[in-house]
């Protein structure tokens, strides 16, 4: 988890800055978003398990959409309005993970 730091919604600059990290992560209204491929419905319901599990360590959860062979995943804090340093952080945390799993369960 992050402390006790401030929710300050990231500039535009300060989000562009942090997805040169995360090249596969977009940045849509007010969110981060990143799509998954997975190769069946057995393997979305993995990632997707594996996902919750990332969301509850870090208690920051994110809207996613699940679907027979993807997961896109958005996230914002929505107490303060915008992209903050939890989605920041969660979605480096998220790449991690499932890159690990990526030649096993799904494709990117």
């Amino acid at each position: 988890m992050s402390g006790e730091r401030e929710l300050r919604v990231y500039s535009r600059e300060e989000i562009q800055e942090a997805l040169k990290d995360l090249p596969e992560w977009g940045f849509g209204e007010n969110y981060l978003f990143r799509e998954y491929r997975t190769k069946s419905w057995r393997e979305t319901v993995f990632v997707f398990n594996t996902l919750a599990g990332l969301a509850e360590v870090h208690w920051h959860h994110p809207e996613v959409e699940v679907g027979y062979k993807r997961l896109l995943i958005k996230l914002t804090t929505h107490e303060a309005g915008g992209v903050t340093h939890r989605d920041v952080e969660l979605a480096r945390e998220i790449e991690k993970v499932l890159s690990l799993l990526a030649k096993r369960w799904y494709n990117t």
